[in-house]
């Protein structure tokens, strides 16, 4: 077998060198055309996530006729989303799912879809990532070293904590609430009253376990996948943001192969999002039931006032992303 992976060590960070070595690395061998991709994601194979790498890896395997094969690494073993990224440019880690928090900080367009309350259902999402706005902006990532080959999916953010039920932006108030790297959402927490904590997710379980963090906020297929309602006690359906996923393949991976298997991996990523959007799609109508009986409260909320509360921070929304594109997205049919 052979593995598209650079041993450029110079280049690594120490977190992506003691991920790299910990990975299984396939050996080339003249007997075998196999090619094996290392594919990275953040939860465990039974999530959203773990659906888009069974879809990517059946799509390449059947299309192929056996020529390409997927090693997934689940959980973050390869590291923590930034440290994937990284790997991504420098050809270390072939394929990926990740989050819009990570990916932010590399294509900063692209966080305009997590902007607090702009988009309305999950319907309403996924038209504007499959319209112009969303593929153009897959586009802007192969400025950054990243070739992104489709949306993914992970459905709308709701609150957890062990403190209090929370109906209310008032309720809020004052709870410290884990976040990703995402200075939108951070400013819409700060405008409710939440004390936001950006934490890497590998570290999430255990300041729950521990109370350095009264609580996090992920969409349901997050909170079922990662059995959050082992940690924690309320769940707040506050739907405050949506939350894409991205599925991306290294540049050292794409520019190598022919244009027959460049349209391959293309119907691969695709499949990927579609898988994920089905996982979501189910979670949606099945994940509360489930929390429930799994000891959580879960509460509605005042969602128009929520979105009232962090009405101040589309100051700078507009001011970063531009008033024209966030009108373009909220009136999208």
């Amino acid at each position: 077998m052979k593995s598209f992976i650079r041993k450029s060590a110079q280049w690594f960070s120490p977190a992506l060198v003691g991920a790299v070595a910990a990975a299984a690395i396939t050996v080339s061998t003249p007997a075998s055309a196999e090619t094996t991709l290392k594919m990275a994601y953040a939860l465990s194979q039974q999530s959203h996530y773990g659906a888009a790498g069974n879809a990517f890896a059946k799509t390449l395997d059947e299309g192929s006729g056996g020529k390409y094969k997927v090693q997934q690494f689940a959980n973050s073993a390869l590291g923590g989303e930034r440290e994937v990224i990284e790997g991504l440019q420098l050809g270390t880690i072939d394929v990926a799912v990740l989050s819009t928090g990570a990916t932010m900080n590399f294509v900063p367009s692209a966080a305009v879809f997590d902007v607090p309350f702009l988009l309305r259902d999950l319907d309403h999402a996924r038209k504007v990532l499959d319209g112009e706005i969303g593929q153009n902006m897959l586009a802007e990532f192969n400025k950054r070293g990243l070739i992104a080959l489709a949306w993914g999916e992970q459905g709308f953010r709701h609150l957890t904590n062990n403190v209090r039920a929370v109906k209310t932006p008032a309720d809020a108030k004052g709870l410290k609430i884990r976040t990703t790297e995402n200075q939108l959402h951070i400013a819409a927490f700060r405008e409710i009253g939440i004390l936001p904590t950006p934490m890497a997710w590998p570290e999430v379980m255990t300041a729950l376990q521990q109370g350095t963090i009264d609580g996090q906020e992920n969409p349901l297929s997050v909170i079922t996948s990662a059995k959050l309602s082992q940690v924690q006690k309320y769940l707040s359906l506050t739907g405050h943001v949506y939350a894409p996923a991205v599925i991306i393949v290294s540049p050292s991976v794409y520019e190598s192969l022919s244009d027959q298997d460049k349209a391959l991996l293309q119907k691969a990523g695709k499949d990927a999002g579609q898988a994920m959007r089905d996982y979501v799609s189910n979670v949606e109508t099945s994940g509360v039931e489930q929390l429930k009986a799994e000891g959580m409260e879960v509460s509605e909320v005042d969602r128009a006032a929520f979105a009232k509360a962090v009405e101040p921070a589309y100051k700078d929304y507009n001011k970063r992303f531009g008033e024209k594109l966030i009108e373009q997205i909220r009136n999208t049919q």
